[in-house]
This record gives C-alpha cells, sequence and structure tokens, in this order.
C-alpha cells in the first residue's frame, strides 16, 4: 500500500510539473513579442543598430502582424541600409493597415533606389493622394526618362523644375530627353540651364558641345568642348578625335591636325584618323602633307584603293604635265583595284579639278 501511495504521488508530481511547463511555455509565447520589442528598443536608444534589430526580428517571430514590431523592424532595415527587406516589411505595413503617407514616401524613394519603376508609379499615386502637397514629379519624371517615356519624362520633369528650382539634374534630364530624340534646338537652353546650376559638370558641357556639332554650330561647339577639358573631362581617344575635328571645322588646320596626332602618337595605325588628316591637309591645298598620310594608310593596307586614289588625285591638282600623267595613272590603277571609284572620278571631273 505505501509503494502504491508512493507511485500515485509521483504520477501527480509528474502531471504537475508538466503542467506547470505548459503554463510556462504559455507565458513565455505570450509575453515575448513584447519583451524583445522592448530590449530592441533599449538597443535601439544606445545606438546599437545591428543588436536592435536582431531584437526586432525575433519580435516579428511571435507576433507577425503587429504594426508597432513591424514598423520598428523596417525603419532597422533602413537604417541599416538593407533596403530590400525595409521594401518588403513597409509594404507588409500597408497590408496591415497603414495607409499614412509617410509610409507611401518610404516605399516610393525605396522603389526608386532599387528601380523598381512600376512600383514607384504606383506608389507616387498612392502618396499624392494620401497628401497631395508632396512633391512626387521628380520620381515620375525619372522613372519615364529611364524607361525612356521622353513625352511624359519631359512633362513631368518641367513640373519636377517649379518644385525644386535648384536641382541640376532635372534641366538635364529634360535636356538629354530632346537630345535623344535629336531635338537639337530645345535641347540646349536645357544644357545651358543644367550647367549654369551645376558648372562642375564636365561631362554635361562635353555633351553640349557635341549637341552644338551636330548641328554645325563649329564655333560653340570648339567652345564648349575646350570648357570641357578645362573642367576636368578625360582626354582620351575619343575627345581628342571631337577636339580636333572641332579645330578644323572652325579652319583652324595646324591645332587640328596637331590634335589628331596626339592620337596617332597612341594609335599609329588608326586608318580613320590618317585619313581625316590627309582630307584636312587636301581640302587646304597641302598636297604633299596629304600625300604624306596617304602613304601611312598604304604602308599598314596596300591594298587601300581610295588611298592610292587619292595621292593620284592631290598630283593632279599640283599641276604639270608630269604630274597630271602621273595622278591620272594612279586614279586608273586605283579604278583597277576598285571599280566603284570610277563613279567617285566621274563626280570630281563634274565638279571641276
Amino acid at each position: 500500500m505505501y509503494r502504491i501511495t508512493l507511485s500515485i504521488c509521483f504520477v501527480l508530481t509528474v502531471t504537475l510539473a508538466n503542467s506547470q511547463s505548459t503554463v510556462t511555455a504559455i507565458n513565455i509565447s505570450t509575453d515575448s513579442a513584447d519583451y524583445f520589442l522592448q530590449k530592441g528598443l533599449l538597443e535601439k536608444q544606445n545606438g546599437r543598430r545591428l543588436e536592435s534589430l536582431k531584437n526586432f526580428e525575433k519580435a516579428a517571430r511571435y507576433d507577425s502582424n503587429s504594426k508597432v514590431i513591424t514598423n520598428e523592424l523596417a525603419s532597422a532595415y533602413l537604417d541599416l541600409r538593407r533596403y530590400s527587406q525595409a521594401r518588403e516589411s513597409f509594404k507588409k505595413l500597408v497590408a496591415l493597415g497603414d495607409l499614412s503617407a509617410a509610409n507611401y514616401k518610404k516605399l516610393m524613394t525605396l522603389s526608386f533606389q532599387l528601380k523598381q519603376n512600376d512600383d514607384v508609379l504606383f506608389y507616387a499615386d498612392k502618396l499624392k493622394t494620401a497628401d497631395p502637397s508632396e512633391k512626387v514629379l521628380y520620381y515620375v519624371g525619372k522613372v519615364n526618362y529611364d524607361m525612356d517615356n521622353y513625352g511624359d519624362a519631359i512633362k513631368y520633369l518641367n513640373g519636377a523644375a517649379k518644385e525644386d528650382t535648384s536641382n541640376a539634374e532635372i534641366p538635364y534630364m529634360i535636356a538629354h530627353s530632346y537630345s535623344d530624340m535629336m531635338n537639337y534646338k530645345l535641347a540646349i537652353p536645357y544644357f545651358k540651364k543644367a550647367i549654369a546650376l551645376d558648372p562642375k559638370q564636365s561631362y554635361w558641357v562635353y555633351e553640349l558641345g557635341l549637341i552644338c556639332y551636330a548641328m554645325n554650330a563649329d564655333k560653340d561647339a570648339l567652345k564648349y568642348i575646350l570648357e570641357a577639358g578645362e573642367k576636368g573631362y578625360k582626354r582620351d581617344n575619343d575627345y581628342l578625335e571631337n577636339l580636333g575635328i572641332a579645330y578644323l571645322n572652325v579652319g583652324d588646320l595646324d591645332k587640328g591636325v596637331e590634335i589628331l596626332n596626339e592620337i596617332l602618337k597612341r594609335k599609329p595605325s588608326d586608318m580613320n584618323i590618317l585619313n581625316m588628316v590627309a582630307e584636312a591637309y587636301y581640302y587646304k591645298g597641302k598636297y604633299n602633307e596629304a600625300m604624306g598620310y596617304w602613304d601611312k594608310v598604304l604602308e599598314y593596307d596596300k591594298t587601300n584603293a581610295s588611298s592610292l586614289y587619292m595621292i593620284g588625285m592631290c598630283y593632279q591638282k599640283k599641276g604639270g604635265k608630269e604630274n597630271m600623267d602621273k595622278g591620272v595613272a594612279l586614279c586608273d590603277k586605283a579604278i583597277e583595284m576598285d571599280p566603284n571609284l570610277a563613279s567617285y572620278k566621274q563626280k570630281k571631273m563634274m565638279a571641276g579639278l
């Protein structure tokens, strides 16, 4: 009987212990969300951002539908530049009923940073509805610009320019939109406005120079290409080529050739530059110099019939029976190599030698 009683007591003890464990577990699961939330807030107050995030994540595991916890979690992700996770947390706040302008603004800007263009437009619309005073036109314009939707980009960016008169990027994007549509005349004033707002942008100045070149405004093209170089634009081969062409276009043969020869020091067999210099000399009546450069072309490519033809033309331009005979012979030889040059000869004859 004594043993039986002990057994019964043991069973009761175990049962009570298990019941107590169950109660404790229930209490922990009920109270832990708030516990980790408070701990996270304390870490946040002490400037320990990563530790605060860990606690907010633990709190969210216990209560994933808490607006307070989700908001703290979203802010912690944002502080630590975990933008994708922050964005998902702010989206969850919307699902939980937070339709505030502040929440939509964060979603718009995060979507903008993460290049989620459709979401930028969506949340910009939601933000403007929640608070009509919010400025969203820059974001809408920039997204349309990035999507090559230039019509809407120009429309919204012009509105954004009224909201923020100091942002140089706005007139630059408008200028670039027009230039991409080859509407250079409308592009130029916006380029100038952008440069006036941010004079250090050497690339914008260089682009303006190229736009002037496309419009045959040769003096302005040279002016802005030079200015870009002065402001630090890299003097790479493309820059030097455009600068050399700009000098040639304003009639400064010596400076243009000098610049193009800088490229030839780096790229001695660049056929395009060799031909360009040769043609520049040819049209200035410096036939010996022109022949020198076309001879270099033939050194690299003995089958280059057009260079041989132009050497023949140089001899003819120099005049005198001996030069004329030699020139005609060279042109005829070039036509044998490339019969298509016969039409070029005909054009020259019609134009008059």
